[in-house]
């Protein structure tokens, strides 16, 4: 059984769901890519990848908490940066590793795209969580 939550507090998504959870001895989250908008819909951190990183993180949250689950229980996820600079990457990755996601550890892939759904979007994380009991 697939159970797809999209959250009341985020901006609805157009054609997906924020987090898929089946049930299959461990109930798990696969969670749609957190983007950095706000509940409003309007991108938050224009042309700034670490606050774009820090709103997709909170979003993050707002999806594992939807489903039962928290950044604790992240086993992987990805994390697309648009740019090619280590730098940009790196800067990123110290928003990722502030907020504790990247405790545990999880299983990530940092990935440098050259662009991404929305327009000025620059960061993008997908999860995939345990759901505990």
């Amino acid at each position: 059984m697939i159970q797809r939550v999209t959250v009341p507090s985020l901006f609805p998504p157009p054609t997906y769901s924020h987090a898929s959870v089946v049930e299959a001895g461990t109930r798990l989250a696969f969670l749609a890519g957190s983007v950095p908008l706000d509940a409003d819909g309007e991108l938050v951190g224009p042309g700034d990848p670490v606050r774009q990183a820090e709103q997709v993180v909170g979003n993050l949250r707002e999806q594992l908490a939807a489903v039962g689950s928290d950044l604790a229980h992240v086993v992987s996820t990805d994390v697309y940066v648009v740019g090619s600079e280590p730098a940009v990457l790196s800067a990123v990755w110290e928003v990722v590793e502030a907020s504790g996601l990247s405790a545990g550890p999880h299983s990530s892939t940092l990935i440098g795209v050259a662009c991404l759904g929305y327009t000025g979007q620059l960061v993008e994380i997908t999860a995939t969580a345990v759901v505990p009991e």
